[in-house]
């Protein structure tokens, strides 16, 4: 069987607060906005690291699907409040730096750089929406 030619474009976050959420992913993280569409909490941004065009992260409105029910709408905002609906893997080579960086701007830190038993060096923040941002350390 011959390998598809496919890529990692884009993963979907869910925000709260469509402002803080940009605040986080530009100016802590360096990432830049590549669209803001919407309005009000109704905003659908895309942004993704400045050297890296074709890997984008999505936040958008949580449960903005019409076909969500208003139980489901209720076990996403508690799974957000609790910091279990999402998250995402990041990497860095200075994974030290980077934390002190993302520390910096007061985000929420939820776990130290830490060799894990697995093999890799980590740290963890939470996002404005309660999204789970780990850095794991490129060797």
């Amino acid at each position: 069987m011959a390998s598809m030619d496919i890529t990692i474009h884009t993963t979907v976050l869910p925000h709260v607060d469509p402002d803080a959420s940009v605040a986080f992913y530009r100016d802590v993280l360096g990432f830049e906005v590549r669209t803001d569409v919407g309005q009000g909490t109704m905003r659908w941004i895309t942004v993704g690291p400045v050297d890296q065009p074709g890997t984008s992260i999505l936040l958008a409105p949580p449960a903005a699907d019409p076909g969500i029910t208003e139980d489901e709408r209720r076990t996403i905002a508690e799974m957000m409040a609790k910091g279990t609906y999402g998250w995402i893997l990041l990497a860095t080579h200075d994974l030290d730096g980077t934390f002190e960086k993302v520390q910096a701007g007061d985000a929420e830190v939820v776990q130290e750089p830490t060799e894990q038993p697995y093999g890799i060096r980590d740290c963890a923040f939470r996002d404005p929406a309660g999204n789970m941002v780990r850095i794991q350390e490129l060797r």
